[in-house]
């Protein structure tokens, strides 16, 4: 048999993983860790070898601890949060005994975002779009009659005609918002060079914004170009800056970095399409504001979902269909210890 189609060993396999595995020995000492391990725990393999998991590390459920201190059997949890290198993160977890070595287990830990379903772009998408629909009818017949009866209004009045006309446009680009939410098709994707079409994001909100924040880039020159949608790309951005200034702007020195580089072990399971996405090239935006309010974490990128006072709640749930419409994939942690909130988006590379 050829070397090319020799069969994968056991660490070949491990390492193929998308989800974080770890060996445990029967003190819950870390023997082995993959490469989605590393990245989930901020830490290389050799640096967790030898430490208990707990060192690791540190879960909010009491009863997850005594369960794993103590249970020889198996384990599912789901929706757990968990604290590894400064950053909490929401994960699945199951802990698999190994029979056959008594003590022994195999933990796996998965994003919840790794589990999507195939159809949650659908549920959570189709009824604002067939709200959109519903309206549009009627608002362009509001704002047609408020044009007529400007021209027959008497100069003083005209002005409450205008604020008809103004209102109408401001609901019309809503709605444009709503039905890119529920479209099905996505945009046509290409090689595009990621740090021009940053830079491009970066001075648009520069021009539109009035808070003085430092702004900083920390790129990666060396990245090859991605496989995605730019002008898509660049919108989601100035989605993403925008939030991030808006976060921080009652800091006493704000700051929003963008950071690029290369995380050579990601991978994303999309059940939706059948198969593991390469998802190397990694975009984080992050901003040393208070972070998000704990009751909306886990909803952030939900439609009508907003923290703002006047926020329509569509801006990330736009930014999230943008990016899986690149077959990427975006996420949010908070690292508490530096103060910072991040959110990080992986996408392909183009071949």
């Amino acid at each position: 048999m050829s070397e090319k189609a020799a069969r994968p060993d056991a660490q070949a396999q491990l390492a193929g993983f998308i989800f974080a595995v770890l060996l445990l020995d029967p003190e819950l000492r870390v023997v082995e860790a993959n490469p989605a391990a590393e990245n989930l725990l901020g830490k290389s393999a050799k640096r967790l070898a030898g430490h208990d998991l707990f060192e690791v590390i540190e879960v909010s459920d009491e009863r997850l601890y005594v369960s794993m201190r103590r249970s020889q059997g198996q384990l599912v949890a789901r929706g757990v949060s968990i604290r590894a290198d400064g950053v909490t993160k929401r994960v699945n977890i199951t802990a698999s005994p190994l029979h056959q070595h008594p003590g022994w287990k195999v933990i796996t830990f998965s994003d919840v975002g790794q589990e999507e379903l195939a159809d949650e772009r659908t549920v959570a998408m189709r009824g604002p779009a067939v709200l959109a629909h519903e309206i549009k009818n009627p608002l362009a017949a509001i704002s047609g009659a408020a044009q007529l009866l400007s021209r027959k209004l008497k100069e003083k009045d005209k002005g409450l005609a205008q604020v008809i006309s103004d209102e109408v446009a401001r609901i019309a680009s809503l709605i444009d918002r709503m039905q890119k939410l529920g479209s099905e098709t996505p945009e046509p994707v290409a090689p595009f060079n990621l740090h021009e079409a940053i830079r491009q994001a970066i001075k648009t909100v520069r021009t539109g914004s009035d808070v003085e924040l430092t702004l900083a880039e920390e790129f990666d020159p060396s990245l090859p170009p991605v496989l995605g949608n730019r002008e898509a790309f660049e919108q989601v951005l100035i989605n993403l800056l925008a939030n991030a200034r808006d976060a921080c702007a009652k800091e006493e020195a704000p700051l929003v970095t963008v950071k690029t580089r290369f995380v050579s072990g990601f991978a994303f399971n999309a059940i939706r399409l059948g198969r593991a996405i390469r998802l190397p090239i990694e975009v984080t935006v992050s901003d040393n504001g208070w972070g998000i309010d704990p009751a909306l974490v886990d909803h952030v990128f939900e439609p009508f979902v907003s923290s703002k006072k006047h926020g329509q709640g569509l801006g990330l749930a736009l930014v999230k269909k943008l990016v899986r419409d690149m077959d990427g994939r975006i996420t949010h942690d908070r690292d508490e210890r530096r103060g910072l909130t991040h959110f990080r988006i992986h996408l392909p590379t183009a071949k």
